[in-house]
């Protein structure tokens, strides 16, 4: 089969690469039909690299059609159409019994400390062949594999792999109050949405979104998100100033931080997380695991919004161990820090039920880009470079 692949910094390629096959009993087999790319992926193309083996198949928005089952697998059959969620879980221990599968106990990475094992991503998460691929063998299938009718376009279910749980938990952890008002951090995939949801579950009376991107800000405006700029500003106290007038000095009372370790504006790190590429390859990740630094641009600026008694909902992924975060701050502010990896299946029956003609949070017009798995090389340097509006890449093998 066909299926990109990592091979270094900047360099993803389509390769032939051997058909997945049954190993387990709980093990399915699907024909990928459509597969998203994530601003995760780009942590794999930049930051994370010395946690890559060239090779890896990369990938974890995947959706298609059940070629094959293992015994032990039956809700699902040949032929069935599924979303695939990012993360790999039993459904049956304690952690996925909780609605934390991506706490699994059956599959945590124990070796390296990590939760459960996720799709297409570094040998912290179980360095499992993901889904930007014509097949997946997708472990776990007895829970894992959401069902999805026929007959509908793939963009109205394929963000239920990752996005739309993802942005659905940002503004869940963000705990709104009623009437309140929420600030979004970051417009990308993962930020636009969980503006969309905000407004769908209608508890915030405002929802202010930042970004710096030109085509991410109009399209949040669009949404009638109140935007806010970057390029406007030459100082974060000043954006922080301009917020803060327009909540009564208070700041908001929620902040969903949706950049993650891509954020602009902190040089030190990005020359820190780039100086472990001049290492061996283990050095390079035993240092990024004991001293790793992230860009914490977009962090600082979320803790410094929220008002006193206020919510920071972390979405955004950050790697570091040993991030030198203002904590004197965050205590004094009585600030409330909640995060984490989405756990899919424990907001896929919220979700289910806006996924209908009438689409309330716009899934069939969310990707500015739809391109075949042989471009995944160009897909992935425009949407790491921001070039042509990319916004949502989908991939089709």
């Amino acid at each position: 089969m066909r299926a990109v692949t990592w091979q270094g910094r900047h360099d993803v390629r389509v390769e032939t690469v051997p058909d997945p096959i049954i190993k387990e009993p709980t093990d399915a087999i699907v024909r990928i039909t459509t597969t998203g790319l994530c601003g995760s992926d780009l942590h794999l193309y930049e930051v994370l690299t010395p946690f890559m083996t060239p090779g890896d198949i990369l990938g974890h928005e995947p959706m298609g059609i059940v070629e094959e089952t293992g015994p032990e697998v039956t809700h699902i059959k040949p032929g069935d159409r599924v979303v695939v969620p990012f993360q790999i879980a039993c459904g049956h221990c304690w952690t996925c019994r909780s609605g934390l599968p991506t706490q699994c106990e059956t599959t945590q990475v124990t070796e390296h400390g990590m939760g459960a094992e996720l799709f297409g991503y570094t040998k912290l998460y179980g360095a499992v062949a993901g889904g930007q691929a014509e097949y997946l063998r997708v472990p776990q299938a007895q829970y894992g594999p959401i069902k999805v009718p026929e007959g509908v376009h793939d963009d109205r279910y394929v963000y239920l792999s990752d996005v739309l749980p993802t942005a659905w938990q940002a503004v869940e952890y963000a705990e709104v109050p009623r009437g309140g008002t929420l600030a979004v951090l970051g417009l990308g995939p993962i930020g636009n949405m969980a503006c969309r949801v905000a407004k769908v579950q209608g508890l915030a009376d405002r929802v202010i979104g930042v970004d710096l991107v030109p085509e991410r800000l109009r399209r949040a405006r669009a949404d009638g998100v109140e935007v806010h700029d970057l390029n406007d500003f030459s100082r974060q106290e000043d954006l922080v100033e301009a917020i803060l007038s327009t909540t009564g000095g208070r700041g908001p009372d929620a902040v969903i931080d949706a950049v993650g370790t891509e954020a602009h504006g902190s040089p030190l790190g990005r020359t820190a997380q780039r100086a472990t590429g001049l290492l061996p390859r283990e050095w390079a990740a035993k240092l990024t695991e004991k001293a790793g630094v992230d860009r914490l641009a977009a962090l600082r600026l979320a803790i410094a919004l929220v008002r006193r008694g206020g919510t920071i909902s972390l979405s955004g992924i950050y790697g570091g161990m040993a991030d030198p975060l203002p904590l004197m701050t965050m205590f004094d502010k009585q600030i409330q820090l909640r995060m984490g990896q989405a756990n899919v299946r424990r907001w896929a029956d919220d979700i289910f039920p806006l996924l209908t003609d009438d689409d309330p949070l716009g899934v069939d017009g969310f990707a500015t880009h739809r391109v075949p798995l042989e471009e995944a090389p160009r897909a992935y340097e425009m949407f790491q470079r921001k070039e042509d509006g990319a916004i949502k890449i989908l991939m089709r093998p």
